[in-house]
């Protein structure tokens, strides 16, 4: 996974220029790798060995390092206790070379030239840390995901004192969480139907937008999942009758949720004309989500499930329903 850079910019727009200029190989630029420059920076402060020997040791592993294109000298700081040194990649900061590169550097090229030497290797700047900051974001994701979920489930079966209802529910949000991330995929990373947004071509996924679209729009499905079945819990309590209050439920909810739905699809579409694509990225993905949790999952597939379920959507076992406390929507 790389980050969305200056490159993805709209062509013409100052920030685009001023990308192709310096990454022009042939001309007045510096080549593509002149806009994901990362600093080496080898802690000294625990060195055995002389300076020196460790700066001629660096120099010698990124010589050999495929995929660096150029490095200023490994220079020692005033006080000694550092070695820094600015590797120029290859490749732009939104090729995943770009990515191979750190990851090459900071696992296998840096460790093993200060192997047994006592100093330690670092990468700085802004694309080093864009690669540490996705990398915390995906080992976080499923962490948050699962998180969200088991509390969602939780609460939804301390309210409907039911098991099966609020279990449903979270692998129904798993299908529309899946389904938009694969349309940001095809239609960003892939190219399917990029003009239509503006786009001069594929550009990267940004790391942080799964965990905002699955943060946003978790809240919103949770809203249409409880005014659902709100109104088919309160039936169904009246009556004991589970055709009868699916019936009643969504046809006293599916032009509310259907309404709230168009308007905010309406409002996260308006943000997919933006110049930016870091805005266009979640706006178009927040919209495909609203739209398939309004209309496929809650007025078709929740309301389906629970009449072929029939009484089996009540069900829950005893000792959760004894533990649980005693909450009703």
């Amino acid at each position: 996974m790389v980050s969305v850079g200056a490159g993805a910019d709209k062509p013409g727009s100052a920030t685009r220029l001023a990308y192709d200029w310096i990454a022009e190989a042939d001309g007045p630029g510096f080549g593509p790798g002149a806009d994901g420059q990362v600093v080496t920076v080898v802690d000294l402060r625990h060195a055995g060995v002389p300076a020196d020997r460790i700066a001629a040791d660096v120099t010698r592993a990124l010589q050999r390092t495929p995929g660096v294109d150029r490095f200023t000298p490994v220079t020692p700081s005033m006080d000694g206790k550092i070695l820094a040194s600015t590797v120029t990649p290859t490749t732009g900061p939104q090729d995943a070379a770009t990515t191979g590169l750190l990851t090459d550097l900071t696992d296998r090229a840096l460790p093993n030239a200060l192997k047994g030497t006592g100093a330690h290797a670092y990468l700085t700047g802004t694309t080093a840390g864009q690669s540490d900051f996705r990398d915390v974001v995906g080992r976080r994701l499923p962490v948050v995901v699962g998180i969200v979920l088991v509390l969602a489930f939780l609460l939804l079966t301390a309210v409907f004192r039911s098991a099966v209802i609020p279990l449903k529910a979270v692998l129904l949000n798993l299908l529309t969480t899946a389904a938009p991330y694969g349309v940001l995929v095809a239609v960003f990373q892939w190219g399917w139907g990029d003009a239509l947004l503006g786009l001069s071509g594929p550009v990267p996924t940004e790391s942080y937008v799964p965990m905002v679209m699955f943060a946003i729009v978790f809240g919103l499905s949770m809203d249409y999942e409880i005014f659902l079945l709100s109104r088919i819990a309160e039936t169904w309590r009246r009556t004991g009758d589970n055709r009868r209050s699916v019936s009643v439920g969504l046809s006293a909810t599916a032009r509310v949720i259907s309404s709230a739905a168009f308007i905010m699809t309406a409002v996260f579409l308006a943000f997919t004309v933006s110049p930016t694509v870091v805005v266009k990225m979640p706006a178009l993905g927040l919209a495909i989500r609203v739209v398939l949790d309004a209309t496929i999952v809650r007025l078709v597939l929740v309301p389906s499930a629970m009449f072929l379920m029939g009484r089996a959507n009540w069900w829950i076992p005893r000792w959760l329903d004894r533990l649980l406390p005693g909450l009703h929507a």
